[in-house]
């Protein structure tokens, strides 16, 4: 079985599923939430169109509808829908908000919108369905309205990969297991043994396929056992041209460990490979990682 006839044969609708009380973690997730505030409070104008995709409790459009003139907040989970109608009644401006219970991969506007908000991001671009649900949405558009596509929040995803000796010792217990670690924060288990690189860039105004494919080559800084890799994906929210800058949310690790550990030298060179599907499970990707030593006869 290939990847994408792997990935077809799990269902992964996680968005549509996390339970509420999950949500809470979201709620008080500052990066998160500060980030997508200023990107919105930036990108939407007054009197705007917007769209959300995959509202949840309706927290992002909220923020949208400080300045726009109507927003359509789409959420496929009926509890979250009857919640996050309760929540923006509490809110100022939570009126101009219509929740709208409906399939993120079929809702399209009444009218063409300005912008549109979607956030169905895992780190790696893994289980949730942002690549296809914009994908879908781009179609759909421009089926009805024309070629002119609105501005998306996230606009762009970049992501970049780094070798890892990972500490899988747990008072005693050997476990290499799949891992997130916070960003901004220490991690004493984990040792860098090379510069993280960039592996793919999705930019969602232009077309975006489903298969994210690299290898590439890491002349290791350190001694070590390279026994995991580490995910890194920045999401590029809204982009800044007259000052040249962006409004970017770094998504927590994913740490996954390397079937098989490679115990090298700082200036070795190490070759990395892996495939996967956006959307895909985590598992998928797992099972499609290699690293192997380059010898110096190879390199020639």
């Amino acid at each position: 079985m290939d990847i994408l006839q792997e990935d077809e044969a799990e269902n992964h609708f996680l968005g549509q599923f996390i339970p509420l009380h999950y949500h809470h973690n979201m709620l008080t997730d500052k990066n998160r939430m500060d980030n997508f505030k200023t990107a919105i409070d930036f990108a939407v104008f007054e009197g705007a169109k917007v769209l959300e995709l995959g509202g949840g409790t309706g927290v992002l459009s909220c923020f949208a509808a400080a300045k726009a003139g109507k927003v359509w907040c789409v959420e496929f989970n009926p509890a979250l829908v009857t919640e996050s109608r309760r929540f923006l009644a509490l809110n100022p401006d939570g009126h101009k908000v219509e929740v709208i219970h409906a399939d993120a991969f079929e809702y399209l506007p009444p009218e063409p919108v300005d912008v549109v908000i979607c956030e169905m991001i895992h780190v790696a671009m893994l289980r949730e369905k942002q690549v296809a649900v914009i994908e879908a949405f781009k179609a759909r558009y421009r089926a009805r309205f024309g070629d002119k596509l609105p501005v998306f929040i996230p606009t762009a995803v970049i992501m970049a990969v780094q070798p890892l000796q990972q500490d899988y010792n747990f008072s005693g217990f050997h476990a290499p297991i799949i891992q997130f670690q916070r960003v901004y924060a220490e991690h004493p288990g984990a040792i860098e043994l090379a510069s993280p690189q960039n592996y793919s860039v999705l930019d969602f105004s232009q077309p975006t396929s489903l298969e994210i494919a690299w290898q590439g080559n890491f002349k290791l800084e350190a001694d070590g056992t390279v026994n995991a890799l580490r995910f890194i994906t920045k999401n590029i929210l809204a982009i800044d041209s007259v000052h040249s800058s962006t409004i970017d949310w770094l998504i927590d690790y994913l740490v996954l460990p390397l079937p098989h550990p490679v115990t090298a030298k700082a200036g070795d060179e190490l070759q990395v490979s892996f495939k996967h599907l956006a959307g895909g499970s985590i598992r998928s990707l797992e099972k499609n990682m290699n690293a192997t030593l380059i010898k110096s006869e190879e390199k020639k």
